[in-house]
């Protein structure tokens, strides 16, 4: 509390209501009651202060008011609240101590929204760069996370159309899978399933050999089970049975 009171800026503020909430008007508790109750706990007093808006009254502690208070509503319209900076005391009310900041409404932070996008648009750029130089392989690994079984049938104009738009989509996704070492493995162990070379259970806990069922590996409790065998196909008996089904895919 005290940094923000310390480093307030005085300037024009601007309030919306949270979950997408944007009826006709909105009215925001202004004063405490028993209903509603609109305290502040003052860590330094040690006591929790009743809040009043007045529009008359410099504080908005009703310990601090005097003479007549006239009170005023605080309405959200349409879902927003302008509130200019010859308005201080509404101001900090709803920045500083009104206890559904965050919870129903929250302050515009143009320099955070600002920054959030400038990182996003980066990361789209990122992403995009990366996804034009990618092998055909390991466009599909990726997109066969996004589209499932549907990637086999793409051509390879459509993977590198298909990829990049995902990239643009999706960037933040994109880079963490572009970055995962395990992504070439997974789809290596779905399109050798896909190709009956090797067979996942029913209950998706065991992989087998597609030709004589031997089994080759049990997926641990609550695990991806392509992860898990992209996982066993690093291990030393993993290396043969990936140079196996290599042999067969080809």
């Amino acid at each position: 509390m005290n940094e923000t009171i310390n480093t307030w800026e005085v300037k024009d503020r601007n309030y919306f209501l949270l979950n997408n909430m944007s009826p006709l008007t909105y009215t925001l508790s202004s004063k405490h009651s028993r209903r509603f109750p609109l305290l502040f706990f003052d860590e330094e007093k040690g006591y929790n202060r009743e809040i009043r808006y007045a529009t008359n009254q410099k504080s908005i502690f009703v310990d601090e008011q005097h003479g007549m208070a006239t009170l005023e509503h605080i309405v959200f319209e349409n879902g927003t609240l302008h509130v200019p900076k010859e308005k201080q005391n509404l101001q900090k009310l709803l920045s500083i101590y009104h206890p559904h900041k965050n919870r129903k409404y929250t302050e515009l932070d143009v320099v955070a929204n600002a920054t959030n996008e400038l990182e996003s648009l980066e990361a789209e750029f990122q992403a995009i760069s990366m996804a034009r130089g990618l092998e055909i392989e390991h466009a599909e690994a990726i997109l066969r996370v996004e589209m499932g079984s549907n990637v086999s049938s793409l051509t390879s104009k459509e993977l590198k159309r298909d990829v990049l738009l995902f990239a643009k989509k999706n960037p933040y996704l994109f880079l963490d899978l572009i970055s995962d070492e395990n992504v070439e493995l997974r789809n290596f162990a779905i399109k050798a399933t896909e190709a009956e070379i090797i067979k996942l259970s029913n209950d998706q806990r065991v992989f087998s050999w597609g030709s004589n069922g031997k089994k080759l590996v049990t997926v641990p409790f609550e695990e991806n089970p392509y992860s898990a065998f992209a996982a066993f196909l690093k291990t030393d008996e993993g290396v043969e049975v990936y140079k196996s089904i290599e042999k067969k895919l080809k």
